[in-house]
């Protein structure tokens, strides 16, 4: 913490004798905790801006945008095929990225989580909810600079709405993401075994995504449904192409067209598929619980 935000010892938010609070529970007052929050927060913006938006990974998020831009040069809205793999492009790289960003915060602060919790110059829950607010505006402005390159290039619907509606989408899915990392992260507190178990993790919800494999084993398809992968996707597939009555009519489908794979590609991943409310309410019951088991395995940690 910086010297100049830090209080002494007879202006500690937590009064004169703060390791007695944090002993019994946490309990401060409603101005103590905003106190500890206002400059837990500064310090983890000052902190985090330099290791968000370095170089490298600036590089590699615009190198991204424009490979895929280029690969899906102004797809054809027919090629339903195409467009569904540019779809799922962006549902992988949004939710490996933050993932594995992220993973990583809790176990390289905790020596230091760790030895200012049992000074008690902070409650537990401003600590959190000052990382959780903080990282917010560095996690949303790259993937927002991403889609905007890779959906005018890749000739996505050029409806406007349509374009901010697939920005809200991909920006909860990188939250999600981002809290299924600070858990992982959170829970085990070992970066190597972390990635190790969140490499393992993005591999399933990939590949039950709904892309690779439709028919899906009886004994893994139940993956599928606490996919972060899965409910993004739909809801991607469903802002370009709707219920999928107008792509089936243009392709000739309801008279008996002559190319019956697309019809069948269509009808089995843009027609069938699970209601927008339930996806949008599943992945909000993630973005909450992520979090929520990430405050329960720091709280459980003993100093």
């Amino acid at each position: 913490m910086d010297t100049a935000s830090v209080p002494n010892k007879n202006t500690h938010p937590l009064g004169n004798n703060p390791s007695k609070e944090w002993r019994h529970g946490d309990r401060v007052s409603l101005l103590d905790w905003f106190n500890q929050f206002s400059i837990l927060l500064h310090r983890s913006i000052k902190e985090r801006k330099h290791e968000s938006f370095n170089t490298l990974r600036v590089f590699q998020v615009l190198a991204a945008a424009l490979l895929a831009g280029l690969m899906w040069w102004q797809s054809d809205y027919r090629n339903v095929q195409d467009r569904l793999g540019l779809l799922f492009f962006i549902s992988i790289f949004w939710g490996v990225f933050p993932s594995f960003n992220s993973v990583f915060a809790f176990p390289q602060e905790r020596a230091i989580f760790m030895k200012e919790r049992a000074s008690g110059m902070y409650t537990l829950s401003s600590y959190f909810m000052a990382r959780i607010v903080g990282d917010l505006p560095m996690e949303l402005i790259l993937p927002t600079v991403f889609l905007i390159v890779t959906y005018w290039m890749g000739g996505l619907n050029p409806d406007l709405w349509s374009f901010v509606l697939t920005l809200l989408v991909v920006l909860g899915y990188v939250l999600v993401s981002q809290g299924l990392g600070l858990a992982l992260g959170a829970a085990i507190m070992d970066a190597k075994q972390a990635s190790t178990v969140a490499t393992v993790t993005m591999l399933a919800f990939v590949l039950t995504g709904g892309y690779y494999v439709h028919k899906v084993p009886p004994c893994m398809a139940w993956i599928k449904y606490i996919s972060t992968t899965f409910y993004s996707y739909r809801l991607l597939i469903r802002i370009q192409y709707g219920d999928g009555n107008k792509i089936l009519y243009l392709l000739g489908c309801y008279h008996g067209g002559s190319d019956r794979a697309s019809c069948k590609f269509v009808e089995e991943d843009v027609v069938e598929q699970i209601s927008t409310v339930g996806s949008i309410g599943v992945l909000f019951l993630m973005f909450v619980g992520y979090r929520l088991l990430a405050y329960l395995a720091l709280r459980s940690i003993k100093s």
